[in-house]
């Protein structure tokens, strides 16, 4: 493998060594300690371990943080009932419910009633159309990551076609509306300003697309799916996928084949779900500092 590798792990516990020093900073001229509230309903495991993960890195920056744990036959209105709590609760800085949902519940009421001040995955429409104007109040917490790990790594953005493989609400999209801005609120102008090109499923000639890309982005759900001939020469890839297999966690991205063709590369794990993890903590802080009147 010839590609230099984006080690997400190594961006990661950088940028949460400055959330540290700005926690505490927080703490001292307040005297509050930002809070983030986990929701998790059922007994999904890969939502679990997900939410501790999350509850470690909060201890690691200074963070306190809570779960509320539900059953899985928790009803809409009982989940409804604990955000409002959580909405008025001033000792809640963040409010997290963690996707996806059992079957019988509708995700889209549920992240409309968290409010917009304590939204850190920014999932609410008001922080969804906030990002789209280029004024943030909260950045996505994966496509902030997939910014950080380019920007940090040397990787312009500012020019460059990107390719993003993916249309979710949670990746696609938002990632689109913040790298075509002007400049990016936290890593500035060399990490926005592209040219961004967004294909999914319906895409015709994919592969003929993503070659062009400078800057190729997986988010498609899909093993491997991204191959070798599909990139071109000299490419940075990032890899945004987690999928499960009988051979255990991979990408998007045929690691190996894609290596040998790439210039840059994100591995899966210790790429961007490192940094997506990160990124929460960063919202936890800012969501934080707004309730603070800062």
């Amino acid at each position: 493998m010839k590609a230099a590798l984006l080690d997400g792990k190594k961006i990661s516990a950088e940028i949460q060594g400055e959330i540290k020093q700005h926690v505490a900073a927080f703490v001292e001229k307040t005297g509050k300690q930002p809070c983030l509230a986990a929701v998790l309903i059922g007994e999904d495991p890969a939502s679990a371990v997900y939410v501790r993960n999350k509850e470690r890195a909060c201890e690691r920056v200074g963070l306190r943080s809570e779960l509320h744990r539900l059953p899985a036959e928790t009803t809409q209105e009982q989940l409804m009932a604990l955000v409002d709590q959580l909405n008025n609760d001033p000792a809640v800085s963040g409010i997290l419910v963690q996707l996806p949902l059992p079957g019988h519940l509708d995700q889209t009421p549920v992240l409309d009633s968290i409010n917009p001040i304590k939204d850190v995955d920014c999932f609410h429409p008001t922080n969804v159309g906030l990002v789209s104007q280029g004024r943030p109040q909260f950045m996505p917490c994966t496509p902030h990551g997939v910014i950080q790990i380019l920007h940090r790594n040397g990787v312009e953005i500012s020019g460059k076609h990107v390719v993003i493989v993916g249309r979710s609400e949670i990746v696609g999209k938002p990632l689109a509306a913040m790298l075509v801005q002007k400049t990016s609120p936290s890593c500035g102008p060399t990490a926005a300003n592209a040219t961004v090109t967004v294909c999914h499923s319906r895409t015709q000639n994919l592969a003929e697309i993503t070659r062009t890309a400078d800057i190729l982005v997986a988010a498609i759900g899909v093993p491997k799916f991204i191959t070798a001939d599909m990139v071109k020469p000299g490419a940075a890839v990032v890899d945004v996928g987690i999928n499960r297999t009988d051979d255990g966690l991979c990408g998007d991205v045929d690691f190996d084949a894609v290596g040998e063709v790439a210039s840059s590369i994100t591995p899966v794990p210790g790429g961007v779900g490192r940094l997506t993890v990160t990124m929460l903590l960063d919202n936890t802080l800012t969501a934080a500092k707004l309730q603070a009147g800062e």
